[in-house]
């Protein structure tokens, strides 16, 4: 294709507050995304059933994940992936198997702490409840409580003189939550979130739940020139990733047939704490379908090994805007700023897979796009994070790129970005997968 086939704007960000409110669980996620790609045509297989090789678009879903790839007419059983990659999950707080306890006369909720939040964060903030129920046939409903339920109470400055001078929190004593007044009874919470979702809570054997704040999204600023918002670490990358596939796959039928990849959109759970999961990058979910998608197509080992050596992966995560006050933290000759353009993000010790070879691909499709681009690398003073590209790059052998959209507050419970910098990343993205 000789150009991208759609400009996404404003109207992108737009979009993605709507889609940020309405997924406040990995589960929601997943399904938020699986309504906007079937919207554009995708349709869903199971893992279990056998596959054809048919055109168009497909997705299938474990868990919080999601992997969805679209066909062109006429491909080749070898035919080179474009693959663009996230993760569905967040930082919070997720309830535990008993949930039910409390002390002084208050009702509370046992939470385990997932991930690395900015745990002074979730304090004071009113906080709802969501994910997902299994009942005993084995079957899955998501709840979503999207209300002020729940609250962690910070101590008040009077008891704690020192607060100011270095919060110390402890996540078993600190970090509970309330939920309300009165004796506590074993079953209590999870047959409120039972008749919540509709349900019989003696038909609820398991659950997957996790808190959320109920602010939501919201521009702010002089011209609402930034976005602030919750679980943009990573669901900012998500959005991007479906409406970027959902536009490649949308153009029209010759510029379908002339698609020299077969664009992926992969989102993984799990990548807050390490993505060791069968739905998480570490896992074989991915290698799973690009094989499956090869063999379908009538494929075998040969054809495999040369669409995994073309091919080429982004990696899209959040990544660190300069912060105005501690402008100290970051290298000094790479500030990225807000509204400037996805990130590319550098680390030589590899917690970030990106090369020399990898940002001219990622430059090409910025040209291409028409939108800035900016470089990340941490101080070398400082610890750097890691994605699920090295990952990707070493378990699959595919030649990986790290990438993403400055923001602040990452890990916080409510996150910030430059509101024009959603929609420069979908762009990109879409140059990309068109090739």
């Amino acid at each position: 294709m000789s150009s991208a086939p759609v400009r996404f704007d404003r109207g992108h960000t737009d979009d993605l507050m709507t889609f940020l409110a309405a997924s406040p669980s990995p589960y929601h996620v997943v399904a938020s995304a699986a309504a906007r790609l079937e919207e554009a045509g995708f349709r869903k297989v199971e893992e279990t059933d056998a596959w054809d090789g048919t055109a168009g678009g497909k997705y299938v879903v474990r868990g919080g994940a999601i992997i969805a790839w679209y066909v062109p007419e006429g491909a080749a059983p070898h035919t080179p992936f474009r693959i663009i990659g996230a993760h569905t999950d967040s930082p919070n707080l997720r309830v535990k198997p008993r949930p039910d306890f409390g002390r002084e006369g208050w009702r509370q909720v046992a939470v385990e702490v997932y991930g690395g939040p900015l745990m002074n964060s979730w304090l004071d903030r009113d906080l709802g409840i969501a994910g997902r129920l299994t009942l005993r046939d084995g079957s899955h409903h998501l709840v979503n409580v999207d209300r002020p339920l729940l609250r962690v109470p910070q101590l008040a400055i009077h008891l704690d003189r020192g607060a100011n001078d270095g919060l110390k929190l402890e996540r078993q004593r600190h970090m509970q939550p309330i939920w309300g007044l009165g004796e506590v009874n074993e079953g209590d919470f999870v047959a409120f979130v039972a008749k919540e979702a509709g349900l019989d809570a003696e038909d609820v054997t398991g659950w997957d739940l996790m808190t959320h704040p109920v602010e939501a999204p919201a521009y702010l600023g002089l011209d609402g020139e930034l976005l602030a918002g919750p679980r943009m670490d990573n669901l900012l990358s998500v959005h991007a990733c479906a409406a970027a596939l959902a536009a490649v796959a949308g153009t029209g039928a010759e510029g379908r047939d002339t698609l020299p990849y077969i664009p992926v959109f992969a989102a993984f759970d799990h990548e807050e704490n390490g993505s060791e999961a069968d739905t998480g990058a570490q896992g074989p979910l991915l290698g799973n379908v690009l094989e499956r998608s090869v063999y379908a197509r009538g494929g075998g080992y040969e054809d495999k090994a040369r669409a995994l050596a073309g091919s080429v992966c982004l990696s899209s995560d959040v990544g660190h805007a300069v912060h105005p006050n501690y402008s100290e933290r970051h290298d000094p000759t790479h500030h990225p700023r807000p509204n400037g353009g996805p990130i590319l993000k550098v680390n030589v010790n590899q917690r970030y897979a990106t090369d020399g070879n990898g940002r001219a691909i990622f430059a090409a499709a910025c040209d291409k796009a028409g939108v800035p681009w900016q470089s990340f690398v941490s101080n070398n003073d400082m610890p750097c994070g890691t994605t699920i590209g090295p990952i990707t790059a070493a378990r699959h052998g595919i030649t990986t790129v790290d990438i993403g959209v400055a923001c602040l507050s990452m890990h916080s419970a409510r996150e910030m970005c430059g509101s024009d910098d959603p929609h420069h990343l979908a762009n990109a993205l879409v140059a990309f997968l068109a090739g």
